[in-house]
């Protein structure tokens, strides 16, 4: 465990020398994908959660109602 503190240490000493246009990119290409992984995997989780609720058959089954027709107006002549 020292091992790897050790290392993440050394990364984040050498990410934080950088200057700032490289400290971004750096940043920005490694919290993108992590930051997509975990919304990939929220996404699952609570579609799962849902579907045991029974939640989305719920809102299958009032996508499937049809909307009430307008009713159509008809002019009179005057």
């Amino acid at each position: 465990m020292h091992a790897i503190a050790g290392w993440w240490d050394g990364v984040e000493l050498w990410v934080a020398g950088l200057p700032f246009v490289p400290q971004f990119a750096v940043v920005l290409a490694a919290m993108v994908p992590v930051c997509l992984a975990i919304a990939y995997l929220l996404d699952r989780t609570l579609r799962l959660v849902l579907r045991v609720l029974g939640r989305d058959r719920i809102a299958a089954r009032e996508a499937t109602v049809p909307a009430a027709q307008p009713r159509r107006i008809r002019k009179e002549a005057a």
